[in-house]
């Protein structure tokens, strides 16, 4: 019925349950609802006291028509809500995000039936088990039926026919012990099935069955003195119960259960599924769920179920979760368990959903993150009047006491963030005393001409730590390269923040609250660090060296061996003759200890 010439009061609605659809001015279905009232739950969208959320009045302004269909009760309503919400996908519905298809494993229903993992499921083919949230889970599983018993891989058609007239032969696989010929004939059928039949059970979760057979053939076997047997099934006993220790097992006694817990904000619901077969958690899974108009969590949570049930082909008739979900379903039951075991299998279910919650949080404040950066660096570049987005700065920095042990230290941001392993130190060749300029045009040179040599990618932005006299002289040593013109650089003083150009000396200014300013600091402060840094180790090595040069017999190579062992001089006085004697040799371990502890020799 179309709202165009009358109000929602005039439209006549029943006071029954069943679902209701809105439609927009283009015909195109944008909302889907269930209701135990349709009269009442359609009006309260329209009522001008009702506390919409913006997007609930977002829907309403767009809303042209509305249809609705009466079922019999609401829990048909829920049904045919979630068939039609799949089938068309209105905008303004719940969207099941994680809709990607997952592995199954397959056993085929052919003679000497193969298992293999699928995504495609043809049930004409054969049992399907799963699905699989994880393809290490699967494929642990898959490795654990294989190890236990030989299954064929090959694709040959093994009829009986085929086998009698000798169309086979045997491959590498029967040849390294991982199948048994069944393509010649050298492997019964019955033998083969009765392999399969434990594969079954081991997908099913039955691991008991198959722990009791194997247990039972090695007894028979050791009792008749055939031990080499019995050691293989031994062998076999102890692998299945080495893989059922990796689950975690509650209660023996819980043979068949299945645990459905929810957390939310705002947006979105997370729910976690739990499998739970004789004790054991055999399958999990944790589904985003987009939630629509102020639904309640139960209403999500029983969406879930129905869906999550449907796709695994569930039978279990007994459901927990962790909030009262109302209905009336006569295939399952559902309760919120309040103490035992079951409500420690709540717990866990719901430590699994919040920790899928935590990280879809985190990526959502990644991407944010990213976003951010993308901003600043466009802020940046049209501030310093770039042609293109400074995507990877490189900023340079020296560092000596009274021109002793110069250095100087490159760092790199690569989308406004650190990149450290493209960080670099330098020691200060070709510059003798205090000369920042000098050494600013060194290492200049020397990055950028290993850059070239190596044919690797010039940055987007050079940043010099220092004023006009520094950014001249890597200006210089660019030129001497060959490269001025190919980079932008620039150059920034400490006192005022000021931003130098080549061959101009006005400075910029940038607003002092600038978040492209603020990256620039932050890079040129991690240089002045890094430096630093550099600096202090080198003069503390350059100490630990003067002290221990004096010393008769300890050469340069000793030294560095000592310096590398036990890194300072207190360290070294503190240490055994005998252990520093393994090092270097007793006689010139000796001779240190002797004048690092001149008092103690006395």
């Amino acid at each position: 019925m179309s709202l165009k010439n009358s109000s929602i009061l005039d439209l006549k609605l029943p006071n029954e349950p069943g679902i209701y659809k809105f439609f927009n001015i283009d015909g195109i279905l944008i909302y889907v609802g269930k209701a135990k009232n349709i009269k009442n739950r359609v009006s309260s969208y329209f009522n001008k006291g009702a506390s919409n959320t913006r997007k609930t009045l977002k829907l309403v302004s767009e809303i042209a028509k509305i249809e609705f269909t009466i079922v019999n009760s609401e829990f048909d309503a829920l049904l045919l809500e979630n068939s039609l919400i799949k089938k068309h996908q209105p905008k303004y519905n719940i969207q099941l995000k994680d809709d990607k298809s997952y592995p199954y494993i397959l056993i085929t229903n052919e003679p000497f039936p193969k298992i293999y993992a699928t995504r495609v499921l043809n049930h004409d083919l054969g049992t399907y088990y799963g699905p699989y949230a994880s393809v290490k889970a699967m494929n642990n599983v898959l490795e654990f039926i294989r190890k236990l018993y030989t299954i064929r891989t090959c694709n040959l058609n093994l009829s009986d026919k085929n086998i009698n007239e000798g169309k086979f032969k045997v491959c590498l696989e029967y040849h390294i012990g991982n199948c048994k010929g069944p393509c010649e004939g050298l492997q019964k059928l019955e033998e083969y099935d009765e392999d399969i039949a434990h594969v079954h059970h081991i997908l099913k979760g039955n691991l008991g069955v198959v722990r009791n057979y194997f247990k039972d053939k090695m007894n028979t076997y050791a009792n008749n003195l055939e031990f080499e047997k019995a050691h293989s099934f031994k062998e076999k006993l102890d692998l299945v119960e080495r893989f059922q220790s990796k689950s975690l097992v509650v209660n023996p006694a819980i043979s068949d259960l299945e645990v459905f817990t929810i957390v939310s904000d705002e947006n979105t619901a997370y729910v976690n599924f739990l499998k739970v077969i004789q004790g054991s958690i055999t399958q999990t899974l944790t589904r985003e769920v987009k939630r629509k108009l102020d639904e309640p969590e139960n209403e999500i949570l029983l969406m879930t179920i129905i869906e999550v049930r449907e796709l695994l082909q569930s039978t279990s008739k007994e459901v927990i979760t962790n909030i009262p979900v109302d209905t009336t379903i006569e295939k399952f039951n559902i309760t919120v368990p309040q103490i035992g075991d079951k409500r420690k299998l709540i717990a866990l279910s719901l430590k699994n959903a919040l920790y899928y919650k935590k990280e879809k949080s985190e990526e959502i404040i990644n991407n944010r993150s990213e976003d951010a950066s993308s901003r600043i660096l466009t802020k940046l570049g049209q501030d310093l009047r770039m042609n293109s987005l400074p995507m990877t700065i490189e900023c340079f920095d020296n560092s000596n006491i009274q021109g002793t042990n110069p250095v100087s230290s490159m760092v790199c941001f690569k989308n406004g963030r650190p990149s450290k392993k493209d960080y670099r130190h330098y020691n200060i060749r070709s510059v003798e005393g205090p000369n920042d300029f000098a050494s600013m045009y060194e290492v200049v040179y020397r990055r950028y001409k290993r850059i070239l040599s190596e044919e690797q990618p010039l940055p987007d932005l050079i940043v010099v730590d220092g004023g006009k006299g520094q950014l001249s002289m890597a200006v210089d040593a660019l030129k001497a390269l060959e490269i001025y013109g190919r980079v932008p650089i620039i150059g920034i003083a400490k006192r005022l923040e000021e931003l130098y150009f080549p061959d101009d000396s006005i400075p910029l200014h940038i607003d002092k609250k600038s978040e492209s300013l603020r990256l620039l600091q932050r890079i040129r402060d991690e240089a002045h660090r890094f430096a630093i840094n550099f600096h202090r180790d080198k003069r503390s090595k350059a100490g630990l060296k003067s002290q221990l040069e004096g010393v008769k017999g300890i050469g340069k190579e000793t030294i560095n061996k000592l310096l590398s062992t036990y890194k300072t001089i207190q360290r070294i006085k503190e240490t055994d003759v005998e252990e520093v004697g393994k090092l270097i040799g007793m006689d010139r371990a000796r001779k240190l200890l002797i004048q690092l502890n001149p008092k103690e020799n006395e």
